[in-house]
């Protein structure tokens, strides 16, 4: 699971670009912070109190100027603060409704999600630009600050220095409490809004049971259980004061009673000044503003992402297909299929029955057979979106029947004959399997499979696709190269191809063929068994594993529909219950080799 710390770093270093902006225009906003101080004993000692006044106002009109560059930089600064947070809020989004959608298709409902998705990611999105600004204010105006300290005198920086650091260490060891309190109040929104959502969902029953009561008492419990998580969490901001205290005020006393040895040290009245402004307008602001940020949202941020984070899908994924074994034993097959049975209906005859089937790794198998004799409930039973009622089915040593859709992902990717494209940028249809991918691998992959030219004629991967005005073919074309982009070993290609011309369905399999990993087709034409290392014919009777010659020359049903398909046509079955009613022998398709 992707941890905060990981996905932050990650957020940061593809956004350093809009950071080094944003780091570039807060130099400038700390410009004043930087000169106040100076250009204050500047204008008293060597000005106002050696009787130049015009002097002094010169100092002073250096300040304001100071002060007109650090509103320039604080417009700016806030400009490039949304091409950093922006993008962060728009990749949370996705994981969490990614999470939410595996869920349920794993069969887990989770009405908590909708407050991840509204409520939750909106907290994170808003603290994440607060902490941001936070940061950014106090790194800069801290170092402006000491700056200005130093270039005064090292000993005020030195006298200042110390209560500060006492303050942020008070602060420190408060963290953990904040933490686990944060966490809490977490958990009870979550569950509130499980609670709510129930009894919304549930009103008629309520009303018609006449239990009312009943729940508005359950549903008070929770809201009293979040008021009293909120009230021992507001209680932390005792130790937030005190920090502020000792860091942020005890400065101030300190310099006032350093004042006379100061004096002695050869500081003017100008220069004591000077010092109190850094305190007050530069040190003091920014650890206020630090702890207050870190305290109201730092916590909130991390805690309440952490938690989002815990149910999305993983995406620190494997960047290549995915491989099975354990050391010191050979590699599982990428696909083994063992007294598999399945019908349609408790009383329809088996579309397979007893099938047994290997397909090792690195293997390039094509199926045959007439139209509605069963391919593609026999790619629907690989992929695990059809269970059989009898026998097992596993991918590269992974039990189909009850894995989880994420680690099922990993393994395989099936392409239907409808290939599915969603509204949204070409991009995000690319990533989908993928969303750690980066542009460049994806210009590599569409180069790889010739789909350069699709990709630049839709806009580039930045473009909004929308479904209805792209062809089947285009639909199809963007499903195999999201599936090549997929860390999945196992490729099913469900009659993928069959909206291509051959030239181009030619090139497409050459390719995948080529890939790391299995290749699995359910063929459209009679070309994909001839690119083929092994065919598998399945003819209602039975099922024959050979090469194309080898079928050629044992089967007669197979030489039939190679010249059905060389003539133009596909058999039909004639069976009226299309693929209800094709018995199969056991073990007809254990042979693993031509």
């Amino acid at each position: 699971m992707t941890t905060v710390g990981a996905l932050l770093r990650a957020t940061l270093w593809e956004r350093r670009a809009g950071l080094a902006r944003l780091a570039a225009w807060s130099a400038a906003e700390a410009l004043p912070a930087a000169l106040t101080g100076l250009l204050t004993a500047r204008a008293v000692d060597a000005g106002f109190l050696a009787g130049r006044p015009a002097v002094g106002l010169l100092w002073l009109g250096l300040l304001g100027a100071a002060v007109l560059v650090g509103a320039v930089g604080t417009n700016r600064a806030y400009a490039c603060l949304g091409d950093v947070v922006e993008p962060f809020r728009d990749d949370l989004l996705r994981r969490v409704v990614a999470g939410a959608l595996a869920g349920a298709a794993d069969g887990r409902v989770d009405d908590a999600a909708v407050g991840r998705l509204t409520h939750q990611v909106e907290i994170v999105r808003d603290t994440w630009a607060g902490l941001l600004t936070v940061v950014r204010g106090f790194l800069f105006a801290a170092c402006a600050a000491i700056i200005g300290l130093c270039s005064l005198a090292a000993p005020v920086a030195l006298l200042v220095a110390v209560p500060v650091v006492a303050g942020l260490g008070l602060f420190a060891l408060a963290v953990p409490a904040m933490i686990a309190r944060q966490r809490e109040y977490v958990h009870t929104d979550e569950r509130l809004t499980r609670a709510a959502v129930t009894a919304i969902a549930g009103h008629r029953d309520v009303a018609a049971g006449g239990t009312g009561d009943q729940v508005t008492r359950w549903l008070g419990r929770q809201v009293d259980a979040q008021a009293r998580v909120e009230r021992r969490l507001a209680t932390m901001a005792v130790t937030r004061g005190l920090s502020l205290a000792v860091g942020g005020w005890l400065p101030v006393p300190v310099v006032l009673l350093a004042t006379p040895w100061l004096v002695r040290q050869g500081l003017g009245p100008g220069a004591v000044l000077g010092a109190l402004v850094y305190v007050v307008r530069g040190v003091q602001p920014a650890l206020h503003t630090l702890v207050q940020g870190v305290a109201a949202g730092g916590l909130r941020f991390t805690i309440t992402l952490d938690r989002l984070l815990g149910s999305c899908v993983p995406t620190s994924e494997p960047t290549g297909p995915a491989r099975a074994g354990r050391a010191g034993r050979p590699d599982p097959p990428a696909l083994c299929l063992r007294g598999v049975t399945f019908r349609y209906g408790p009383h329809a005859d088996p579309v397979l029955d007893g099938f047994d089937l290997d397909v090792p790794d690195g293997d390039h198998l094509v199926v045959v057979g007439a139209s509605g004799i069963g391919k593609s409930t026999l790619a629907a039973l690989i992929a695990g979106v059809l269970r059989p009622q009898s026998g097992t089915v596993e991918v590269a040593g992974l039990p189909v029947a009850g894995a989880a859709a994420a680690e099922l992902a990993r393994r395989r990717v099936l392409i239907p004959q409808e290939a599915y494209v969603f509204t949204g940028s070409l991009r995000d249809n690319l990533r989908y399997l993928r969303p750690d991918l980066a542009d460049p691998e994806i210009v590599r992959a569409a180069a790889r499979l010739g789909l350069s030219d699709l990709v630049d004629r839709l806009g580039g991967l930045a473009a909004t696709l929308r479904p209805a005005g792209l062809s089947a073919g285009e639909r199809q074309q963007l499903a195999l190269l999201r599936a090549w982009l997929s860390p999945a070993a196992l490729v099913i290609l469900d009659e993928a191809t069959c909206h291509l011309d051959p030239a181009t369905e030619a090139r497409l399999e050459t390719a995948f063929a080529e890939r790391a990993g299995t290749l699995v087709v359910i063929a459209h034409r009679v070309s994909s068994a001839l690119r083929a290392r092994r065919v598998l014919l399945l003819d209602g009777h039975r099922a024959l594993l050979d090469s194309h010659p080898g079928l050629l020359a044992r089967s007669a049903a197979y030489r039939e529909l190679v010249g059905y398909w060389e003539g133009g046509t596909e058999p039909v079955r004639s069976s009226p219950t299309r693929e209800r009613s094709a018995p199969l022998p056991t073990g007809s398709a254990r042979r693993t080799s031509p």
